[in-house]
Formats: structure tokens, C-alpha cells, sequence
């Protein structure tokens, strides 16, 4: 081991303490983090039927809106808190994001009276608040693990899409005892302030820091250059990557915040297993193969490389949403496939923060994945809103959704490994 290894893995513990400046503490507090803001997307499903038993002149869309602004606040403003965090330091924007998800979802339970309301606290506060969070903690896991980038990443965003695995029965509970008012206002105030005390302790590594005893993943290409938002955006393979992104998020996101009414277009909401009702049963099961597929995927592409393991996991995705369209009346059908497909599906949020890191560099991370993140956002307008209304057209049934839901995987999966993963190796092996 080198000394300069040695001063820069000092470095951190010298500079921010043993607590601070331990990446393993760093990584933890970003998943305790991501594990409470996980409810503001995963949740909001188990809220709509007390949603439309209380607004009952609202159509559904309207209701689903909710989800679509929750999705599109939690992504579009987040380049400009990435460009902050990058400049100024995590700690105060995960401060300010902390405070406007508690307000999001306080302020719903307590003075929402109509889904206007809705709109500005969940959607508008609570998901500014979310897309802070884990815009913050993505990319603070980038910088500490560029040795094991794929799995840090997999590993932070597990706890967004597996942490409610932990929460959604009880949150289900709270809505049958409290009202779906009450149970959003005591969520709302617990996720706030597990949410601050993550804030405190998360920061970056020195500037000049290294892991101990680096190496970079052989089956992974990392560039030498550290490319700003503009810089990033001159380049064809960020297009690619983003169109990639927009278009396996759709599927996920769909079946997330529409799980209740797909459910019902399935003619199996009513089914229960072991006692429990089948949607939020179903719902925890996913949120952990969701968050498996984080870690998993994330792994592998650290050995095998970003590229194939994207055309293998998106392909599938592809198949598994299909499957959705041919079970109709099979309870037990729906509760085994469902998890498949978050299981095909969560490992885009490990994959392409990992592969926007490797390629544009780990410096302007925050900024630049943030860029790439508001492909979710687009993606939630078709998943949310879109796919509800068009649904609606078809008697409430989502075949035709997920038809466009898989074809669009299968396309990504070409992509992937014919257009970008050519494209990104060129550049990089060409770079000076």
C-alpha cells in the first residue's frame, strides 16, 4: 500500500472524524435516509381509496395526479439541489429537504381539504423535499465508493425501494385506525425527524480522498474527466442514457402508484392472503424483491459491467410486464409476478447513477445524476396521470399501458447494449 494511499484513507477519519469520516457510516445514514423518504412514493397507493371515499366527485386521474407531481417535484428541481450540494455541501440541503417532507405530508393529514391541497403538500413540498434527499445520498454514495460504485449505489437506493417494505403494513394499519388524514400526519412527523438526524451525519469525503487499496472494476470503464452539467450534455451517450432511463422507469412507476386500481382491473383486489389485504401484502413482498434488485443488479454490474447487465435486467422487465396483461382473476398469479417485475425493475436506480458516475465523473455528481433523474419525472406524467386516463378509456383496464410499458424495455435493452455501450467505450479509451 502506497503512503499516498495511506495519507488519503487517513484523510477522511483526520478531517471529519471516526464517525463522519467512516464511508460504511456514511453509506448507512444514506440508506436510513432513503428508507424514509421511500413512503412518499410507495405508500401513496394505500392512500387513495380513503382518497376517493372522502373526494368522491373527483375522478381517479385527479387523484392520481397527486403521484404524478409527487414524482415530477421529486425529480425536475433536483439538478439545481444537486448543483448546490455539489458547491456547498450536503448537509444543509438534506436540513431543508428533511423540513419540506415533514411538511408535505403534515400539512396534507392536518389542512388538506380538497386534492388541491394535495397537489402543494404531497406534491409539491413533500416531493421538492424527497428529490433533495435522494439526489444527496446517491450521489454521496458515488463519492465514497468509486471502488464499488454499482453496489453503494445499489445499496442506497435499496433503501428507497425496499425500505417501505418495513412500513407499508403498518401504514396500512394506521390508515384503518387513524384515517388516512391522521396516519399521513403521524408518518409525516416520525420520517421528519429520523430524516434530520440522517442529515447531520452525512457529508463528503475530502477533497484528495482515495478508498484504501483502490481498484477499479475491470469490467467497468471509468472516465478521467470530471465533466460539468454543460459538458455532460454535449456529449450523444447522455441523450441515449437518458432516453433509456425515461423509458424503463414507466412500467415501475405505473404499477407503483396505480397498484390499487390495477388490482382491481385484475378483478383480484379483494382477495386477501393469510388475513391481510392481497394490495398492501403484495406491495411489502415487492418493496423487498425492489430493494433486492438494487443490490443485486448493482453488484453484478460492478463485475460484468453497467451495459450488459442493463440489456439482461431491462429485457426481462420487458417480459415480466407482459406477463401482467395475461392474469386476469388469478390472485395467487398477480402475487407471485408482481414481485418479479419490481425485481426487474428497481435496479435502474443503482445502474444509472453508477453509469453517470463512471462516465462523467464522480466531482459534479449530484448536478449531473439529477439532470439524468428528471427522465423519472417525464416518465411519472405517462405513469401517473397518463396511464390512469388512458386506462379509463379502456373500462380501468392497464393491458394497453403495459403493452406500451413492455415494448418500450424491450427497446431500452437494444440500447443499452448495441448504441451505448459502443459509444461510452470509444470515448473513453480516446480520452488523454
Amino acid at each position: 500500500m502506497s503512503n499516498e494511499t495511506t495519507a488519503h484513507t487517513d484523510l477522511a477519519k483526520q478531517t471529519l472524524g471516526p464517525i463522519v469520516g467512516n464511508r460504511w457510516a456514511q453509506l448507512a445514514a444514506g440508506v436510513v435516509a432513503m428508507i424514509v423518504i421511500s413512503n412518499f412514493q410507495y405508500a401513496f397507493t394505500l392512500f387513495t381509496p380513503g382518497l376517493k371515499a372522502q373526494f368522491t366527485s373527483v375522478p381517479y386521474s385527479e387523484i392520481a395526479l397527486i403521484y404524478t407531481l409527487f414524482i415530477l417535484f421529486e425529480t425536475w428541481p433536483v439538478p439545481v439541489a444537486g448543483y448546490f450540494i455539489d458547491k456547498f455541501g450536503i448537509r444543509n440541503l438534506m436540513l431543508i429537504g428533511a423540513v419540506l417532507i415533514t411538511l408535505g405530508w403534515v400539512g396534507g393529514g392536518m389542512f388538506a381539504t380538497s386534492v388541491f391541497h394535495l397537489y402543494i403538500s404531497y406534491g409539491v413540498l413533500a416531493g421538492t423535499g424527497a428529490g433533495i434527499i435522494y439526489i444527496a445520498t446517491v450521489a454521496n454514495a458515488i463519492k465514497w465508493f468509486p471502488d464499488r460504485r454499482g453496489l453503494a449505489a445499489g445499496l442506497t437506493a435499496a433503501g428507497f425501494g425496499g425500505g417501505s417494505a418495513l412500513t407499508l403494513i403498518p401504514i396500512s394499519n394506521s390508515i384503518t385506525s387513524m384515517g388516512w388524514a391522521g396516519a399521513m400526519t403521524a408518518w409525516g412527523i416520525g420520517q421528519g425527524v429520523i430524516a434530520i438526524a440522517a442529515a447531520l451525519i452525512l457529508h463528503h469525503p475530502p477533497k484528495g480522498w482515495l478508498p484504501k487499496d483502490w481498484v477499479q472494476p475491470k469490467a467497468v470503464v471509468q472516465t478521467r474527466k470530471e465533466f460539468t452539467a454543460g459538458q455532460m450534455m454535449s456529449q450523444k451517450e447522455f441523450y441515449i442514457m437518458y432516453a433509456m432511463f425515461l423509458m424503463v422507469c414507466t412500467g415501475g412507476l405505473m404499477t407503483t402508484g396505480n397498484m390499487s386500481q390495477i388490482a382491481k382491473s385484475l378483478n383480484v383486489y379483494d382477495a386477501t392472503v393469510m388475513g391481510i389485504a392481497i394490495v398492501p401484502f403484495v406491495a411489502t413482498v415487492a418493496g423487498v424483491t425492489n430493494a433486492f434488485a438494487r443490490i443485486m443488479w448493482g453488484a453484478v454490474s460492478d463485475r460484468f459491467g453497467r451495459e450488459y447487465t442493463m440489456a439482461f435486467a431491462f429485457a426481462l422487465e420487458g417480459v415480466l410486464i407482459f406477463l401482467m396483461t395475461q392474469i386476469s382473476g388469478n390472485p395467487i398469479a398477480f402475487m407471485i409476478l408482481m414481485p418479479f417485475v419490481f425485481l426487474a425493475w428497481g435496479e435502474i436506480y443503482a445502474l444509472f447513477s453508477a453509469i453517470t458516475g463512471d462516465v462523467f465523473g464522480a466531482k459534479n455528481a449530484s448536478g449531473n445524476y439529477g439532470i439524468m433523474y428528471t427522465a423519472k419525472g417525464l416518465a411519472a406524467i405517462f405513469a401517473g396521470w397518463g396511464a390512469a386516463a388512458l386506462a379509463a378509456m379502456y373500462a380501468g383496464s392497464f393491458s394497453v399501458p403495459y403493452y406500451i410499458a413492455a415494448a418500450v424495455d424491450i427497446v431500452a435493452a437494444v440500447l443499452a447494449l448495441f448504441v451505448l455501450r459502443p459509444i461510452i467505450r470509444k470515448r473513453i479509451a480516446g480520452e488523454k
